[in-house]
């Protein structure tokens, strides 16, 4: 038996049906891989990520926040500042916080001035202001025939006025006040003994003198003494 025809619309569609559009044919769609496959687009939703590695990749990103830090050493290290491969940059960006090449020169005013007063650190020759030499000289010299009272009123009154004259003054001070104690002690015990030991203060003033006249020949040279055998009560 033959079957009937149908009408427009149903069945196997065919030509005939205008709702029926042709499906599209694989055979000339172009080759997803192999010799004439089309490359990947290069931008867009479906664009591949460049290769990180091999003859193909590309290089990192110069700024921003994916940038790599340039290498530290090796045919590609970045030279520092400058041009001197010595030369880093010092912490915190300061230029001054490392010592300029071949060292600070001296600071202006005439170089610096060794201190006085310390046992170590002797006052460079000659290097006295205005008159401290003589006031020097004389805390020393005046101990001889006047005893402490000379370096005392010297530090007193100049003492504020130059740190040399200061420290020469306390120390000739403290040799002094050491040996008028050993002073009086030698006079008591010439008159407890009845004159038997009456050498004893001319011993004491022997060497008070002799190292008083020690102090006074360095002193006028520029250069400091510290007296021996010397309780040191004043600072």
């Amino acid at each position: 038996m033959t079957e009937p025809p149908r009408p427009p619309g149903e069945g196997t569609p065919g030509s005939n049906d205008p709702s029926y559009s042709t499906p599209p044919s694989y055979d000339n769609m172009p080759p997803s891989s192999g010799a004439g496959a089309y490359p990947p687009p290069s931008s867009g939703a479906g664009a591949y990520p460049p290769p990180t590695s091999g003859a193909g990749a590309y290089p990192p990103p110069s700024s921003g926040a994916g940038a790599y830090p340039p290498p530290s050493s090796g045919a590609g290290a970045y030279p520092p500042p400058g041009g001197n491969p010595n030369a880093y940059p010092p912490p915190g960006g300061d230029p001054n916080a490392y010592p300029p090449a071949g060292g600070y020169g001296p600071p202006p005013g005439g170089g610096y001035q060794q201190p006085y007063g310390q046992p170590g650190y002797p006052g460079a020759k000659g290097n006295y202001v205005n008159d401290e030499k003589t006031w020097v000289i004389l805390s020393h010299v005046g101990g001889i025939f006047i005893g402490f009272l000379a370096p005392l009123i010297i530090m007193l009154v100049k003492g504020n006025e130059s740190q040399t004259v200061r420290a020469h003054a306390v120390e000739a001070l403290n040799f002094q006040i050491t040996w008028g104690v050993a002073m009086l002690v030698a006079v008591v015990l010439s008159v407890c003994t009845l004159g038997i030991l009456s050498f004893l203060p001319f011993v004491v003033w022997i060497v008070v003198l002799i190292f008083g006249i020690m102090a006074t020949i360095k002193v006028n040279d520029g250069e400091w003494y510290t007296y021996p055998v010397t309780y040191r009560i004043v600072k």
